[in-house]
């Protein structure tokens, strides 16, 4: 008897070596395939770890974002998406933060919604996401590099082999439509059967294309990126109107609630009054100096008072929730708005814009982004014009390739030059079937002639928005020092109206009609006080001039 090998395990017979020559030729190959595996597996996690390759495209993403922001366009904040860490110059402020025992302020309020606010948070992710999408278009012109490992495990009636296949390279496009890509491969075959011999060999391959008619104009391979470039530009544009338009709407909300607020104190007052009345007349009628009937006509204006405090209080609790959702806070938070902001609003004077109408007009056209935007999306139609008719040529390409293999078995280093596969020959495309391409071309007429009406259109909307806007200013002011002088009669009426009807030279009616006119007045005065800032804010962003500063608050 004789043994083959030795350790744990010993044959006894031919058939148990036989059985041991499998063995250790299958574990030789699952020991390569998993160490190959291992290598890939630990290679590949350190290439494709995910937040390594997220703070690349934050990085890549707020480059491009930086470079293309424009002084004009507002300041640079409060523009990063949620997960990225803010820049010094954005908002950092939780809903945890607020203290209930504060009211919120209207600097906080602005602070607290572009940090939290929903709608905010989407707008700042649609520019991240149109500037991620430009890495794209610029990685379309990079070199682009590229690595496979195939290894293989094959039996036959002959023999048993296993095979490993690495392949490296890279392909590029470049800017006038040149196609280049280039590898090296190897080719590893081990035997296991028989004479246990190897073969390695190599082979380098490398191509060229070259149009030289349909795709071969530079515009028309850069289109795409040109695209994606503009694109980036006009979402920052698109954000910053969005950032106006919003730290107005929140400045409305805001003093909107406070005139919800002024509307039930003065309700409040009103109620306490009208009971005062109903008490007077009641001890008047008692000591017979008054009908019963105008005590029944106190007592119906005590109850709708008293009403009117219930709706308006409703109201207001409701404006309030409704606007700590748009802050992103609970709304089961309590805390309210602070009240000396309507005060300082009131303390302010009324100055006129310093603008004319036709002047106002101007700034907007010039200084409108919306409408820069509009009007640079014609050349864009007018870009894809030129792609559509490129389309509708030859397709005559010029193509080189070369393949050369190494000599001998073993020998993978030894590239023979001379013996390689070359290649030169034109790839021709006639355009004998252009139905699609004919109707992408028509399209893209249609569509510049649309963007051209389109951007009239929008011409002549902003015009109206800055006409409308500056009227709105102008009655604005007008109708608040109206109802201030309003206010001023309805309290004279209702002080006269009192000593009257205490000397019984007056009427019940007068007296509760002058209240009436009281509580109107006292509310038009605070909705005209507040109409004449929102429409002074609007007037501003229309005209394009309304900048928000870091802060969220805004200078014009």
């Amino acid at each position: 008897m004789r043994c083959y090998g030795s350790g744990p395990w010993v044959a006894t017979n031919w058939m148990d070596g036989i059985f041991m020559l499998r063995y250790f030729r299958l574990k030789n190959l699952v020991f390569s395939l998993l160490c190959g595996g291992i290598v890939l597996g630990i290679t590949g996690g350190c290439i494709s770890d995910p937040a390594a390759l997220s703070k690349e495209a934050d990085e890549q993403v707020y480059n491009i974002i930086e470079k293309k922001w424009r002084a004009r366009f507002g300041y640079q904040a409060n523009y990063r998406i949620s997960d990225v860490a803010a820049s010094p110059n954005d908002i950092k402020i939780k809903p945890s933060d607020i203290d209930p025992c504060e009211p919120i302020t209207l600097v906080k309020a602005v602070a607290i919604a572009t940090a939290n606010n929903r709608d905010y948070q989407t707008q700042k992710e649609e520019l991240y996401i149109v500037a991620l999408d430009l890495t794209s278009r610029r990685h379309d012109f990079e070199r682009q590099w590229f690595a496979t490992f195939d290894s293989s495990y094959n039996r036959d009636a002959a023999n048993e082999r296993i095979t490993y296949e690495p392949e490296f390279g890279f392909r590029q496009l470049l800017a006038e439509g040149t196609e280049i890509s280039a590898s090296i491969a190897l080719d590893w075959i081990r035997f296991l059967t028989g004479d246990p011999s190897m073969s390695l060999g190599s082979v380098l391959a490398a191509t060229i294309r070259q149009p030289l008619l349909r795709g071969a104009n530079r515009d028309i391979v850069l289109e795409n990126l040109t695209q994606a470039e503009r694109n980036v530009l006009y979402q920052i544009r698109n954000f910053s109107r969005f950032r106006k338009s919003f730290v107005v709407s929140i400045v409305d909300d805001y003093y909107r609630i406070l005139q919800l607020k002024d509307r039930v104190t003065n309700a409040d007052n009103n109620y306490k009054r009208r009971l005062q009345s109903k008490e007077r007349l009641e001890m008047e009628a008692d000591a017979g100096r008054r009908n019963r009937f105008e005590v029944d006509q106190a007592a119906t204006d005590v109850l709708r008072a008293k009403d009117s405090y219930v709706r308006n209080q409703q109201a207001y609790e409701q404006a309030l929730d409704q606007f700590k959702i748009r802050l992103s806070l609970p709304t089961d938070l309590d805390v309210g708005l602070d009240d000396k902001e309507l005060s300082a609003l009131a303390n302010m004077e009324i100055v006129p814009p310093e603008y004319v109408l036709a002047s106002a007009v101007e700034a907007g056209l010039i200084g409108r982004l919306d409408l820069a935007t509009t009007k640079d999306r014609i050349d864009d139609a007018q870009r894809k014009i030129n792609v559509a008719a490129d389309n509708l040529g030859i397709k005559l390409d010029i193509v080189g390739s070369a393949n050369v293999g190494s000599g001998g078995k073993s020998d993978f280093t030894n590239l023979q030059f001379h013996n390689g596969t070359y290649q030169l020959g034109l790839d021709v495309e006639l355009p004998l079937d252009q139905l699609d391409d004919r109707n992408t071309f028509r399209k893209a007429v249609i569509s510049l002639t649309r963007q051209k009406r389109e951007y009239d259109n929008e011409r002549a909307e902003v015009k109206l928005d800055i006409r409308q806007a500056y009227r709105q200013l102008i009655s604005a002011a007008e109708r608040y020092v109206i109802q201030k002088n309003s206010l001023a009669l309805a309290e004279s009426r209702v002080e006269s109206t009192t000593l009257l009807l205490e000397a019984g030279r007056s009427k019940t009616r007068d007296l509760l009609e002058s209240q009436d006119a009281l509580l109107e007045s006292q509310n038009a005065v605070t909705a005209a006080l507040v109409d004449h800032t929102i429409a002074k804010l609007n007037f501003f962003r229309d005209i394009g001039i309304l900048q928000v500063k870091p802060d969220g608050m805004w200078i014009q």
